[in-house]
C-alpha cells in the first residue's frame, strides 16, 4: 500500500506551474510572494422561500452536490414586513471551500461546467473587486454535472466568489488566467 498522499491535479499545477510563472512576471523576490488561492465561497438567494419552505430544502440539496460539501442556510438578519419576513427565516443557501476540495472543485467548474454554458465565450475580465477577488454570477445550476436535470424544479443561479491573497486585480487575474480560468478574448487594459 502506498502511502503517498493524494494532491488535486490543479494543486499539483499551481506548485509546478504556476508559482513560477507569476514569480518571472511579477519578480517577486520569494515565491512565497506569489498570490495563491485561498477559498471559493458560493451563495445562493432562495426567491420565494418565505412561502415555500422546501425551496431552501431543495437549494441545500443541489449546493451540497454541487461543493461536496454540507451547504449551510443564510438566515435574514431584520424583519421586513413588505416581504413577510421575519429575522432569522431562511433566505438561501451558502459553502465555503478550502484545501483539496476547492482544488477539486475549481477543477470540476472549469474542465466541466463552464463548458456547458450556453453561447460560452469567456467569462468577464472585469468582475474583481480590487482587493485581489473575482466574483462570478452562474445564472443556472444545471450546467453543474452533478445536478439531474429531471430532478430539479425550479432553475436558479448562483454567486461563485474566489478568493485570492493577491495584492491586487492584476495578480488575481494573473493567478486565475495561469490556473485556467477560460476569460474573453478582451484586451485586458481596455478596463
Amino acid at each position: 500500500m502506498s502511502t503517498e498522499k493524494y494532491i488535486p491535479r490543479l494543486q499539483k499545477k499551481y506548485n509546478e506551474e504556476v508559482i513560477p510563472a507569476l514569480v518571472k512576471k511579477f519578480e517577486f523576490k520569494s515565491v512565497m510572494q506569489t498570490p495563491r488561492l485561498l477559498k471559493i465561497c458560493m451563495n445562493q438567494g432562495t426567491k420565494g422561500s418565505v412561502a415555500d419552505k422546501r425551496l431552501v430544502d431543495n437549494a441545500l440539496d443541489e449546493m451540497t452536490n454541487i461543493a461536496g460539501q454540507k451547504a449551510v442556510p443564510t438566515l435574514s438578519k431584520k424583519d421586513i414586513s413588505n416581504f413577510k419576513l421575519r429575522k432569522g427565516m431562511p433566505v438561501g443557501v451558502r459553502v465555503t471551500l478550502r484545501g483539496e476540495r476547492m482544488w477539486e472543485f475549481l477543477d470540476r467548474f472549469i474542465a466541466a461546467s463552464l463548458p456547458r454554458v450556453r453561447d460560452f465565450k469567456g467569462i468577464n475580465h472585469k468582475a474583481f473587486d480590487g482587493r485581489g477577488n473575482y466574483t462570478l454570477g452562474v445564472t443556472e445550476q444545471i450546467i453543474f454535472p452533478e445536478i439531474d436535470i429531471d430532478k430539479i424544479n425550479k432553475i436558479t443561479g448562483m454567486d461563485i466568489t474566489f478568493v485570492t491573497s493577491g495584492q491586487n486585480n492584476e495578480e488575481a487575474y494573473e493567478l486565475l488566467k495561469e490556473l485556467g480560468m477560460p476569460f474573453d478574448n478582451i484586451n485586458k487594459s481596455e478596463n
